[in-house]
């Protein structure tokens, strides 16, 4: 009964999700590829408290999202993260919307990296 109901759980969360949630670890191995683009979509406010090194940033909340997400390399894999991993769903879902084949998540963003990757800096 239990793993009936977590599987239920499971499924229920990532309807409607086409791009992948990847765990902390997961998200740290493929940073490590080539062809692969970390794409921070927080505030600039939220930016300058930290990030991670070599994302690029692009406000989800900005009115220039679509516009400046439309000049992305549709050739490379981006990796997508916020402080807890909601902007990042809604803002990959839009990137797949705008085009983009290969986007991964940060699963609970910034929150879970935090806990469970306190060795790499922010």
């Amino acid at each position: 009964m239990k793993k009936s109901l977590l599987f239920f759980l499971f499924v229920a969360c990532t309807a409607g999700a086409d791009h992948a949630a990847l765990s902390p670890a997961d998200f740290s191995a493929r940073m490590q590829e080539v062809n692969t683009v970390l794409l921070d979509v927080r505030t600039p406010a939220e930016v300058a408290a930290g990030a991670l090194p070599g994302a690029i940033n692009i406000d989800f909340k900005s009115a220039e999202f679509e516009s400046r997400a439309k000049q992305l390399d549709r050739t490379k894999t981006y990796l997508v993260y916020c402080a807890s991993g909601i902007r990042s769903a809604k803002a990959a879902q839009q990137l797949q919307a705008l085009g983009l084949s290969s986007v991964f998540t940060l699963a609970g963003g910034l929150q879970a990296w935090g806990e469970q990757m306190p060795a790499i800096a922010r």
